[in-house]
C-alpha cells in the first residue's frame, strides 16, 4: 500500500508537503546571532567581581553589626566598621555596580552661575551586552532588601530601648537607603 517511494500528501499540521519543505528551506539561512551573543544570553552573571562587592559591602554590615558585641565591647569602634563597610557600598553602588549591573550614571554638576546640578542616566534599551536579568534583579533585590532589613533592626532597637544603637541605626539605614 505503499506509493512507490512518492512522498506522502501535505502534512497536516504545517499544510506542506515534505518536498516543499526541503525545497523552500535550501536557500534559506537563519540568523541566530554571533556565538558571542549567544553565550552572553546564557551567561547568568556577566560581572561576578561587581556583582559579589555589591552584596558583600551590605552583607557584611549587616553581619557587623548583628555579632559585634562577640568581638568588640566598643561601640565606637562597631558603628565605625559598619559606617565604613556602608560607605564602600555607596561608593560601590554609585561607581561601579550600578554602572555595570544596571546601567545607571550619575553626577553633580556645577553650572556657569554656581548652581549644583544632579545629572542622572539611565540605559534607554535594555541590551546583553550591558547586563544580565540576573545581575539586574541581584542589583534591585539588594537595593530594597537591606534598607528594609536596617528598619527592622531600628524598630527592634526602639522596643529594645537601646539608645546608643537607635539614632546608629537610623544613620545606618538612611546610609543604606541612599
Amino acid at each position: 500500500a505503499g506509493g512507490g517511494g512518492r512522498l506522502p500528501g501535505p502534512s497536516p499540521l504545517t499544510g506542506f508537503s515534505p518536498q516543499a519543505l526541503v525545497d523552500d528551506t535550501e536557500d534559506v539561512s537563519l540568523d541566530f546571532g554571533s556565538e558571542e551573543e549567544l553565550a552572553l544570553r546564557k551567561a547568568k552573571i556577566r560581572h561576578p567581581l561587581a556583582t559579589f562587592f555589591h552584596l558583600f559591602f551590605r552583607v557584611s554590615a549587616i553581619i557587623t553589626y548583628l555579632f559585634c558585641d562577640w568581638f568588640s565591647n566598643s561601640f565606637v569602634a562597631c558603628f565605625v566598621t559598619i559606617l565604613l563597610l556602608l560607605s564602600f557600598d555607596f561608593w560601590s553602588v554609585k561607581n561601579v555596580t550600578g554602572r555595570l549591573l544596571v546601567g545607571l550614571r550619575w553626577w553633580n554638576q556645577i553650572d556657569e552661575d554656581g548652581k549644583s546640578h544632579w545629572v542622572f542616566e539611565a540605559k534607554r534599551v535594555p541590551t546583553i551586552a550591558a547586563s544580565t536579568e540576573a545581575e539586574a534583579r541581584i542589583f534591585w533585590l539588594g537595593l530594597i532588601i537591606c534598607p528594609v532589613i536596617w528598619t527592622v533592626f531600628f524598630f527592634s532597637t526602639l522596643f529594645s530601648l537601646k539608645l546608643k544603637w537607635l539614632v546608629s541605626l537610623g544613620v545606618l539605614k538612611d546610609l543604606t537607603g541612599c
